[in-house]
């Protein structure tokens, strides 16, 4: 319903039966209002599964990758592609994106294992130093070279940009979710620890890399895509757990479809709310997910 509604959704107003009697009607539909709408499906539910993933490996439920310096070290990819290979193709800032991704991943999680594990908020508020100081290099970087306005694009998740031959790329992120959904068991053993892991006969280093590996694909196209999307990888999980439980198997489709729900109805109101003007989704979900965060630490339950 919420997919069906953001396809008439807009500056331009538009009807159902318009679809069906004007050319231009559905040539607007579908050159602009369906891939703006699958790119924002694709985002959410993506982000979430990463986040879920994430939150496993790193064994703390208030951490995902856009404020834990994944999403800005695929920004930062991007920013040094661009400097560096001013005229490279999309593909290549994709795979430089994601090794940059990937890189700061490893070093966040190199981080989390030397704090003590009776002090579980830590992490995230660990998480948005390092991924603060990683943006406030990013702008520091971009500001030496004159590409702010550039990489405002980048840090800012929005769907206004979005035109068929412009988010192709999030289908690779949508595969890879759901490759991750065939080895879920494996990255739920991998959140028991690593001693538990390696006594259960999972290979934990292995697993570790591919989740991370999983999780910078994702983080580094949703961000060459559309920009960076807050809190979409942590409040989602931590909904559906609380409510479905930590059979990762069984949750992780509920994850994505909730995630995707969550990202679609904030583009839509981010549409609605100064019509005609827009307003950027990552700052609507900026604005939910911190609040729905902070209510998160407050009520966490008593055992976490």
């Amino acid at each position: 319903m919420i997919a069906v509604l953001s396809l008439f959704v807009g500056v331009i107003q538009i009807s159902p039966s318009q679809v069906f009697s004007d050319a231009e009607t559905l040539k607007l539909v579908f050159d602009s209002r369906f891939p703006r709408t699958a790119a924002a499906v694709i985002a959410g539910a993506t982000l979430s599964v990463a986040g879920l993933i994430m939150q496993m490996l790193v064994r703390n439920r208030f951490v995902e990758p856009m404020t834990a310096g994944t999403g800005q070290g695929a920004a930062l990819g991007i920013l040094i592609a661009s400097v560096v290979f001013p005229s490279s193709s999309i593909q290549v800032k994709m795979l430089l994106a994601c090794s940059v991704a990937l890189f700061t991943s490893l070093g966040f999680l190199a981080i989390v294992r030397r704090l003590p594990p009776t002090q579980p908020l830590l992490v995230p508020l660990v998480g948005m130093v390092y991924g603060g100081v990683l943006g406030a290099s990013v702008t520091f970087v971009a500001y030496q070279a004159d590409l702010l306005q550039y990489i405002d694009i980048w840090m800012n998740g929005e769907f206004s940009g979005v035109m068929r031959g412009r988010y192709e790329l999030l289908w690779i992120a949508a595969a890879v979710a759901v490759a991750a959904y065939f080895v879920a068991d494996q990255f739920a053993i991998a959140g028991l620890g690593k001693e538990a892991s390696l006594n259960l006969g999972l290979n934990y280093n292995q697993i570790v890399m591919l989740g991370l590996v999983v999780i910078s694909i994702v983080s580094a196209l949703t961000v060459v895509t559309v920009g960076l999307t807050p809190f979409v990888g942590l409040v989602v999980p931590n909904i559906v757990s609380r409510r479905f439980g930590d059979n990762l198997r069984a949750t992780m489709p509920m994850t994505a479809l909730m995630g995707a729900a969550l990202v679609l109805a904030s583009d839509i109101l981010g549409r609605i709310l100064r019509h005609p003007f827009e307003i950027p989704v990552g700052t609507i979900l900026g604005i939910l997910g911190a609040g729905v965060f902070l209510w998160l630490l407050y009520a966490r339950p008593r055992n976490v």
